[in-house]
């Protein structure tokens, strides 16, 4: 029998889940590449035979982006799968011609084909734009869970590692976890504020296997989602985070359009720093989309434990270099008295230097951003050798558990904060509550 040739195109992350949930053990297909935007380390330029199922024993070779009209035309390529999130609309147009043109299909998979179905309950967490603030909002599920005596239990959407043969099912109670994983500063950005909390967290790329092991311990799973992505996982009750700060794109970019559609809640997010115009703009636009869906309002303030240490500091301000125009250390500094902001790049060291040679927007903070080792210790030496007073730290880990650092520090913390009634804790009540 023929069997219909395909890529699978876009984030790795989802490309592999669509492969394991549809096409892996799928006679009617055969997987000639993935094709990815992201990159990883050097033993990873296929997927590895152990998870490639009986039809791939030697893996599935992963090409960068630049190759994909080669192998469409070296391979006779049938169909492209698009698996990219976060895509305005007229860019997946363009793309789609580029395919055609060359005689492939251009295929958008949907939920029914792609998603598992859980033994226990869903809560999915997802977003209309990314860094809308989804974790903070999954974080506040499972705490509210807990107070209604419901153990919550954690799977997060995969994120990029440098290496795919050990990440297949991970799972997080321990910070010792973290090291146990080799996780970089952006997986532990993820995953150490629900272990704060003492939250269980799945992650990894077989989430089959994962949710079997998450089903073991949990009484309601909630799905902390990934960029405006579609959850893997069948919902029971979908929440999705939303940005007012850009407005508009909720009408324009895949998949964030699906998730408003299948929203049970919609949660507008940063109305405390937004324009109300851009708010009311963004409402509309999610009644245009969903009409039944609630829709609650909220913020995320920063919090200081410690705000009169900060008063007359001379602070170096460190802030998640993910996303360092959020800059709640800045603000905090700022807010809280602080005499002067150090800048950093006199002090900067080997990758530092090279960050900041590269990014002048960056400006008076020190990102930590998604470092390996040997970077982790070029910020921790720019850190010690500052003639700072102060470290406010507005990442999401505890910088001293991965660095020794010679200077106090000051966290600054933000959480999920409703505005108004009902709250998320009443909802989650009148659905999961004795």
């Amino acid at each position: 029998m023929s069997r219909t040739r395909i890529i699978i195109l876009g984030d790795a992350g989802r490309g592999f889940h669509n492969f394991n949930v549809y096409f892996r053990d799928n006679l009617n297909y055969q997987v000639i590449a993935f094709v990815t935007r992201q990159t990883f380390g050097s033993e990873a330029r296929s997927y590895p035979a152990e998870f490639s199922g009986k039809f791939y024993p030697n893996g599935i070779p992963i090409y960068p982006e630049s190759q994909l009209e080669y192998l469409i035309i070296q391979h006779s390529i049938e169909q492209v799968i698009f698996t990219c999130d976060d895509t305005p609309g007229a860019e997946i147009t363009s793309k789609a011609a580029q395919v055609n043109a060359l005689g492939a299909d251009f295929r958008l998979m949907g939920t029914a084909s792609t998603q598992i179905r859980s033994k226990k309950p869903v809560i999915t967490v997802c977003a209309v734009h990314p860094r809308s603030g989804k974790s903070l909002a999954a974080r506040q599920v499972a705490i509210e869970l807990q107070k209604l005596q419901q153990k919550a239990v954690v799977v997060r959407h995969p994120m990029p590692s440098q290496s795919l043969t050990t990440q297949a099912v991970k799972r997080f109670a321990e910070y010792e976890d973290m090291d146990t994983h080799q996780c970089s500063i952006e997986e532990r950005e993820e995953y150490e504020p629900y272990l704060d909390r003492g939250i269980v967290i799945y992650t990894g790329h077989d989430y089959a296997a994962i949710l079997e092991f998450a089903e073991t311990e949990a009484d309601v799973i909630v799905w902390d989602g990934g960029s405006n992505d579609l959850p893997f996982l069948v919902s029971d009750y979908h929440i999705m985070m939303a940005d007012p700060h850009r407005a508009g794109r909720e009408l324009n970019h895949f998949p964030g359009e699906s998730n408003i559609r299948m929203a049970d809640l919609v949660i507008i997010n940063k109305v405390d720093t937004a324009n109300y115009a851009d708010i009311l703009r963004l409402r509309e636009n999610i009644r245009i989309l969903n009409k039944q869906a609630v829709i609650l309002e909220a913020a995320a303030p920063l919090a200081v434990i410690h705000p009169h240490a900060i008063r007359g500091k001379r602070v170096l301000v460190v802030e998640d270099g993910v996303h360092p125009e959020t800059a709640y250390g800045a603000v905090a500094a700022q807010r809280f008295g602080a005499a002067e902001m150090v800048d950093p790049r006199p002090f900067a060291v080997n990758s530092i230097a090279e960050t900041f040679a590269k990014d002048a927007s960056i400006g008076h903070i020190l990102p930590v951003r998604s470092y390996g080792e040997s970077e982790l210790r070029d910020v921790e030496d720019t850190i010690n050798n500052s003639d700072a007073d102060l470290v406010i730290a507005a990442t999401p880990i505890d910088l001293q558990r991965v660095m020794h650092l010679n200077k106090p520090v000051e966290r600054v913390r933000y959480e999920l904060q409703i505005i108004g009634t009902p709250t998320l804790a009443d909802l989650l009540a009148e659905k999961y509550g004795e």
